[in-house]
């Protein structure tokens, strides 16, 4: 998997004042990294930061370092701290809100409270970003719809052909014309940069 001969580098980063403080075991982190590293990416050692301000350090320091996916788990829920999406969005070129639909409407079944997820994922630059929940389950929900899209998703950032079509770096409608060669075959051609 990857490009020009080496692995694709991955970050994780999770949002817990818990576990950064020691009073807290994290088990989000070692789930996502493991499957990472299934899916062929070399991981970063996983950073377990307080919500708020530090997330966005965090997401900053591992975007400077150039990974192709950052995945975070944690800080997307209802309390005064859950700052995660929102220091996410600001970080973003272009939003995939598909794959979060998918990803609420996969945890449903499971819990209602899946509903309450306020993660976003998209683009920065040449990095694939998603905000999972906290829990366990939820990155295990979130993990399970991203599997089929990921190596997807990465071509397109790295601008290698796939199914048949250029796919394009950063802007313009390129990108469409490879994901409705995908599994999804309904018509996007007008729905803008929002195409999934």
């Amino acid at each position: 998997m990857g490009g020009a001969g080496r692995r694709r580098t991955a970050g994780v980063v999770v949002a817990s004042t818990r576990a950064a403080a020691g009073t807290y075991t994290d088990r989000s982190g070692p789930i996502i990294t493991e499957w990472l590293a299934a899916e062929g990416f070399e991981p970063l050692p996983v950073r377990v930061v307080p919500d708020g301000p530090e997330v966005r350090a965090a997401l900053a320091d591992l975007l400077a370092e150039g990974v192709r996916v950052l995945i975070t788990s944690g800080g997307t829920g209802l309390t005064r701290d859950d700052r995660t999406p929102e220091i996410t969005a600001a970080l973003l070129d272009k939003e995939v809100p598909g794959i979060m639909e998918a990803i609420r409407a996969a945890g449903r079944p499971h819990t209602p409270l899946a509903a309450l997820s306020r993660g976003v994922a998209g683009v920065a630059g040449g990095t694939f970003i998603i905000n999972l929940p906290g829990s366990p389950g939820g990155v295990r929900d979130g993990l399970a719809v991203l599997q089929p899209l990921i190596e997807h998703i990465c071509t397109q950032l790295e601008g290698r052909r796939d199914a048949g079509h250029e796919a394009v770096g950063h802007e313009g409608p390129g990108h469409l014309a490879a994901a409705e060669s995908s599994t999804h075959t309904t018509s996007h051609k007008t729905g803008g940069h929002h195409g999934h």
